[in-house]
């Protein structure tokens, strides 16, 4: 598995804006076959605080979805909502171990 983490700082006016732009993206993102998971987090004590945890089966999972027309779309809409650069961190699995735990839902 691959897993991206991304965490955005959001300017306060806009984080229902980028919620919604992000929940799109998202069950967009859910069709794709090499997705896994995608889950949008908010912070409980900074609102403004919002967290991707993405899942994808290969990294070229992940660089196949960054080609499709939503997230296209997610990122044009989202761009001047950010208060800080979105800083995303790129794992490998290391446990549980890739058997087929994550079976596509």
């Amino acid at each position: 598995m691959y897993v991206v983490c991304v965490t955005s700082k959001v300017k306060p006016e806009f984080v229902e804006a980028y919620v919604a732009a992000s929940l799109e993206n998202a069950r967009a993102t859910r069709q794709e076959p090499g997705n896994l998971r995608f889950d949008v987090l908010r912070g409980c004590d900074q609102k403004d605080l919002v967290f991707f945890y993405e899942v994808y089966r290969r990294k070229e999972d992940f660089a196949a979805h960054q080609q499709n027309p939503h997230y296209f779309k997610w990122k044009e809409a989202v761009k001047d909502y950010l208060a800080e650069p979105r800083v995303g961190v790129k794992y490998e699995n290391v446990f549980p171990a890739d058997d087929g735990l994550w079976a596509a839902t």
